[in-house]
């Protein structure tokens, strides 16, 4: 149902992160109709053109200032995911070159209430 949120449509590109280095971003709203803490994101993968992004250079940021990596964030509660406010998603991989390029984005989130983990996956062609 939520589907349509995941990988925010114009959102993909390289960014300059704080430490001078570039990176690859894209932007997903929660699938889900409320917030939840940053420690209740389950799962984040991100493969560009057919290749899986290793976990440990992927990092999220609820506000696009303070970032965490996936473990890191399995313990940050003060941080909340509001519904209808982006989750900022990087990889840490020198951002990618010039052209269109096949990107998958797939999220996870635990909330209360629902036994399982759920989320939703969407495919984009980018252009950076």
């Amino acid at each position: 149902m939520f589907d349509t949120y995941v990988f925010t449509e114009g959102s993909a590109r390289n960014v300059l992160t704080g430490s001078g280095t570039d990176a690859f971003q894209v932007e997903t709203l929660i699938t889900y109709y409320r917030g939840i803490p940053l420690s209740m994101v389950h799962a984040i993968e991100l493969v560009v053109d057919g290749v899986d992004v290793p976990q440990g250079e992927i990092l999220i940021s609820p506000n696009n200032q303070d970032w965490f990596t996936l473990d890191e964030a399995t313990t940050v509660t003060t941080y909340r995911w509001e519904y209808g406010t982006p989750l900022f998603i990087r990889w840490l991989n020198g951002g990618l070159s010039g052209g269109e390029h096949e990107v998958t984005l797939r999220l996870k989130i635990r909330v209360a209430y629902i036994p399982i983990p759920f989320g939703g996956e969407r495919t984009r062609t980018v252009t950076v």
